[in-house]
């Protein structure tokens, strides 16, 4: 097994340990979907994102490559490819970086600070130039609309298993982990 092939399994087994779902592509190590929740102090805070990954044969001297699945109203993600401007990605990745660093970082950053002036959907960035709180606002739509938990299949692990809560049940655990009785 090559050094870079080595590392990429390492870097995915981290990523599966960490507090991600990380959902497998068929072919093997190379593509997988990762489901991300927006950083709690943004307007993304109650959406939650399917991330496709895909790992280059030369990861991690190479960066992965990173879309969004679900629609997420952001000046520096196309609306209909889910493309990722984002610099670390694109032109300043390292080997020093992981995919931990990908989800715990880059992605809360590029919600956290969006970029106007280097935009692949122009009409976000205008509007978040000409009217930030209209912005806001469009993006907790998008999330409402497009990034619901339930939409995306991003029920933690332990419910999946659970397709018959009764809706009384369901409304009553708005905030709690169900699956996971207290002792």
């Amino acid at each position: 097994m090559s050094s870079p092939s080595k590392r990429r399994d390492m870097d995915l087994m981290k990523l599966m340990m960490s507090d991600y779902k990380v959902e497998m592509i068929n072919d093997g190590m190379h593509e997988f979907y990762v489901y991300f929740n927006g950083p709690s102090d943004s307007p993304y805070h109650d959406g939650v994102w399917k991330i496709r990954v895909e790992l280059p044969d030369a990861y991690p001297y190479k960066s992965p490559s990173i879309g969004f699945i679900n629609k997420i109203y952001h000046p520096n993600v196309d609306e209909m490819s889910g493309s990722v401007c984002l610099d670390v990605i694109n032109q300043t990745w390292s080997p020093m970086f992981d995919l931990v660093n990908v989800f715990e970082v880059f992605l809360p950053q590029l919600l956290l600070y969006p970029n106007p002036s280097d935009p692949l959907n122009g009409e976000a960035a205008a509007l978040m130039m000409r009217d930030r709180t209209a912005y806001e606002q469009r993006v907790k739509e998008y999330c409402l609309k497009y990034a619901k938990p339930e939409d995306v299949g991003a029920a933690p692990e332990e419910e999946s298993s659970d397709d018959e809560m009764s809706e009384d049940e369901y409304d009553s655990s708005d905030d709690a982990v169900v699956g996971k009785a207290d002792p």
